[in-house]
């Protein structure tokens, strides 16, 4: 096998830099009208019959045989057979993930709140957890325990009374892996079902898969589009698109360290995006170098090649102000601040998923034990969104009592806005809590 890079060379001195960079980030996550329709027909099918459709899709696209649901359902004791399966230093290594990511979690944990005005008047804020999160995980060999974790834990620890999730079994083959996370993160029902029939069962329910308020996890173009027609009947984390790293380098980090991590991100699929910034361009030439030496090495070598020759980058800026501002317009899901003193710069990023500071901070420590959630924004919409957390599991009800004198006051004012909103109703209602002379204090 022969792969080579040809990976692209942008300097932001070119008048033409701006565009050439929007052509190198543009990216259409959407279905084209057969996948469309397919979906609709599957969710169709699921709401119509239940239990029964999700049986004949698991046997028709994932060549599974199932007679009935019940073959598609796995225990507890499954789970706990799982960690007995997979290897000490497996169990170790996830163990040791799961409570740093738990650790991390827990911090994000928000509390209901009140205050008390003069007249008596409370205000306040009321966080509830939701009943039921649903959590999809993609099946098969290419499965991650690790999202396993970032999906569930952070739902464990906002206090969603249960946890289900759906994990395709292609060919029958089950990833004890993936079991045993599910094990460890408290996962409590699971469902060998997966794609847009999983996303359609959780979000309307079935005789045997209960229905949820919130779908997280990634999936294929399938799973994508079933999330998209069924947010507003539930809620969902996000719609993802290719996994991005963006390294921002100074030029004295090694550059086969700098090659690996653009491979980290490039190994994913073929439509991910490395780019490196760096104001040094003998640093990426350095880098090129590194790229086309450390290649032929790599596992997934045709993946990363064609990753990186089609949407990679080394693009040469002015300075490290330069640098900054390039990583902002880009907002990427990964940043890697390679650089002396990252401290110095984190002021100045506004958007971004995960912020990795330093020389030694790889971004693969933040996919799997770092601590925070590596469910991030992508396409550049960490310009408004934020990493999956518990903040995304709990909901937030509005308090509001009005002591007598309270409602009398507050009776003028909204009185006063309906009436101008024509509104009669809501300032009669408002009127009537008004006091007159002579009673009350």
């Amino acid at each position: 096998m022969t792969v080579s890079t040809a990976i692209a060379r942008l300097n932001a001195a070119d008048p033409d830099f701006a565009r050439h960079l929007d052509h190198l980030l543009s990216w259409e996550s959407v279905s084209d009208d057969a996948v469309n329709q397919r979906v609709l027909d599957i969710i169709k099918a699921v709401r119509e019959r239940g239990d029964a459709a999700l049986v004949e899709f698991t046997q028709r696209f994932d060549g599974v045989d199932a007679n009935s649901i019940d073959d598609l359902i796995l225990g507890r004791e499954r789970l706990e057979l799982a960690l007995t399966r997979i290897t000490d230093a497996q169990r170790e290594a996830l163990e040791k993930a799961a409570t740093r990511v738990r650790l991390y979690h827990e911090r994000q944990k928000q509390d209901s709140w009140q205050y008390t005005e003069a007249d008596g008047t409370v205000l306040g804020q009321k966080v509830t957890p939701l009943d039921r999160a649903g959590l999809y995980v993609p099946g098969g060999k290419a499965s991650y325990p690790s999202s396993v974790l970032m999906n569930a834990i952070p739902a464990k620890v906002a206090g969603v009374g249960e946890v289900v999730m759906v994990v395709p079994t292609p060919r029958g083959e089950v990833n004890e892996l993936v079991l045993a996370a599910a094990c460890i993160a408290g996962v409590d029902r699971v469902f060998t079902v997966g794609g847009a029939q999983a996303v359609a069962a959780l979000a309307y329910g079935t005789e045997s898969v209960p229905q949820v308020d919130k779908i997280v996890g990634p999936g294929n173009i399938y799973v994508a589009t079933a999330k998209r027609h069924v947010f507003g009947q539930v809620g969902i984390d996000m719609i993802a698109g290719p996994s991005e790293i963006l390294v921002v380098c100074d030029g004295q980090t090694d550059p086969d360290w700098i090659a690996m991590d653009l491979f980290s991100q490039a190994e994913h699929d073929e439509d991910a995006q490395a780019i490196l910034v760096s104001p040094d361009a003998a640093f990426l030439d350095r880098v090129a170098a590194s790229i086309d030496k450390l290649l032929p090495t790599m596992e997934r070598a045709e993946i990363i090649e064609k990753s990186v020759n089609g949407r990679g980058a080394l693009i040469q800026v002015r300075d490290m102000q330069q640098a900054i501002e390039v990583a902002n317009r880009i907002a990427p899901e990964h940043l890697e601040l390679s650089v002396a003193d990252p401290q110095a710069w984190l002021p100045q990023i506004r958007h971004a998923g995960a912020i990795f500071m330093g020389r030694h901070t790889s971004e693969a420590l933040g996919d799997y034990c770092a601590g925070p959630n590596h469910v991030l924004p992508t396409s550049g919409t960490a310009r408004f969104s934020s990493p999956l957390g518990v903040y995304d599991f709990q909901k937030r009800s509005s308090i509001i009592f009005c002591s007598e004198q309270g409602a009398s006051e507050l009776g003028h004012t909204a009185s006063v806005l309906a009436r101008g909103e024509s509104l009669t109703a809501h300032a009669r209602s408002a009127e009537y809590r008004i006091l007159t002379q002579g009673k009350g204090n």
